[in-house]
């Protein structure tokens, strides 16, 4: 699987880089408190949710499988103390695993084969500390003529994976979307059940 998103980089095959940060989530930052502590970036790309979320009084860890993703993050500009690592969400080195305050999701979820969603979801609860939060958007359409990825999902899709590890908060439609994902975009702020 590695090689094959690394293979989709080195080829310019990358239709999920906008080249900016998801607009749902620099609206959630620009309505609500910074996210504080330490905070996790699965599928982070070339980094620019990353270097949004970094602020002086967190730590921010983006990981990629592919490689040409983690170079490219690690070519921008520090915004502040955020760092890259080659790593597998599903197989997180140990250094990983359970000290996360936060984890954010944009790319990986709708990515990846949906008959792998339920180890998604366990392995984003591993990574989080008790009652730790993930905060994510979601692809409820994704526009797709063909079969993905990226996989859509449903709401009801959702409640099932993530209700066993987690409590959900908050759900909206994010006001800011890419161009073309208006009405197809849902965002929720999930608590790791203690």
């Amino acid at each position: 699987m590695a090689d094959d998103w690394e293979k989709r980089y080195q080829a310019g095959d990358m239709p999920w880089e906008k080249g900016a940060p998801s607009p749902g989530l620099v609206e959630y930052l620009h309505h609500n408190p910074p996210l504080l502590g330490k905070i996790l970036v699965p599928g982070c790309g070339f980094g620019h949710d990353v270097r949004a979320i970094a602020r002086e009084d967190n730590e921010v860890i983006g990981t990629d499988i592919a490689p040409s993703a983690i170079q490219r993050a690690e070519a921008f500009r520090k915004a502040h103390r955020e760092r890259y690592l080659i790593a597998n969400l599903f197989d997180l080195p140990a250094e990983l695993r359970g000290g996360f305050n936060w984890v954010w999701e944009h790319t990986l979820f709708c990515a990846i084969d949906p008959a792998m969603r339920p180890q998604y979801v366990q392995s984003a609860a591993a990574a989080l500390k008790p009652e730790g939060h993930l905060l994510a958007v979601f692809y409820l359409d994704p526009g797709n003529e063909e079969e993905g990825p990226p996989f859509g999902t449903s709401l009801g899709e959702l409640d099932a994976l993530f209700g066993g590890a987690f409590v959900l908060e908050r759900e909206w439609m994010p006001g800011s979307t890419y161009t073309g994902r208006e009405g197809r975009e849902w965002m929720r702020l999930l608590k790791k059940k203690p």
